[in-house]
């Protein structure tokens, strides 16, 4: 159990980027514009998250950043433009499936701990 549990640890580290980007209620929000959006398009602007989602400009910008630095979404440049797509980073992807993995099987190893009911 101990050399599971040591995996998980490690598995929790290298995903807690992506982790806390989608961790955030307005990154989830963003993606799901995204994903509502993008089929009719071949991308978004911060421009049109800022009428999609009521949000500042700035802080618009700064979720962008973070989910592009978690590996969930790219930007494709078209002149002065950026467009914003869905294009996870499959090996962060990977290591989230990974992850997800690790905490089904630990937790079939430890021991029920309920107590009477």
């Amino acid at each position: 159990m101990k050399k599971e549990k040591e995996n998980l640890i490690t598995d929790f580290l290298e995903c807690s980027e992506i982790l806390t980007a989608l961790g955030d209620k307005t990154r989830q929000h963003i993606l799901l514009c995204l994903l509502k959006y993008e089929g009719n398009c071949n991308g978004l602007r911060v421009g049109d998250f800022v009428k999609l989602t009521n949000i500042s400009r700035p802080a618009v910008s700064r979720h962008l950043q973070i989910l592009k630095e978690a590996g969930i979404i790219k930007v494709r440049r078209e002149g002065t433009k950026n467009y914003y797509y869905v294009d996870a980073d499959k090996s962060c992807m990977d290591r989230l499936i990974t992850l997800a993995q690790h905490i089904k099987s630990f937790m079939n190893i430890l021991p029920d701990r309920r107590g009477e009911e």
